[in-house]
């Protein structure tokens, strides 16, 4: 069975992960649709797309030197794939609680950090936490990106050393 079709019982299989990234690369060959993203050069810019089996989707403008800053999906698994220009994903590879605290003190050995250029991406889980930059200095770069479910909300943290820091939680009428 696939995603959004009904099985004989009825019942509809919400897309996985593996689900969400095939998704991102199919999109991010399309030409036409990656060109047809205008870009800024002062600020990130965004169209959100029709993603598989009700999912959320963006196709993603990054300018030079910007990046999200250290954020999680709360509830929401996902996928995202570079299509033009190369993007630096870090990520702490722990399980944080979830809710109910406002500064962790992170152990050694938790950093991850991935390279990923023009067809390359990956999928996460939930409550994964992870900032993305763009850090070339003089060319845009262009991503796809899904999660399902829609975003219920953002968690955006401040990280200094070992200290990571709650510093605000967004909701999706803060970015559509």
């Amino acid at each position: 069975m696939s995603w959004g079709a009904p099985s004989a019982d009825g019942s509809v299989r919400p897309p996985t992960q593996a689900d969400l990234l095939e998704f991102v690369r199919r999109t991010a060959a399309d030409d036409a649709l990656i060109d047809s993203l205008p870009l800024d050069p002062q600020g990130r810019t965004w169209v959100r797309l029709e993603g598989p089996g009700g999912s959320e989707a963006w196709l993603i403008g990054w300018p030079p030197g910007t990046g999200t800053g250290w954020h999680d999906h709360a509830d929401s698994v996902g996928a995202f794939l570079t299509a033009r220009g190369e993007l630096r994903e870090n990520s702490l590879a722990a399980r944080l609680p979830t809710d109910g605290w406002k500064t962790l003190e992170l152990t050694d050995g938790v950093d991850r950090e991935r390279l990923l250029p023009a067809g390359q991406g990956r999928s996460f889980g939930r409550h994964h936490v992870h900032e993305v930059l763009n850090e070339s200095t003089d060319r845009h770069t262009v991503s796809v990106h899904a999660y399902y479910p829609p975003l219920p909300r953002i968690r955006r943290y401040s990280r200094t050393g070992h200290v990571l820091r709650l510093e605000q939680v967004e909701r999706p009428e803060d970015w559509q």
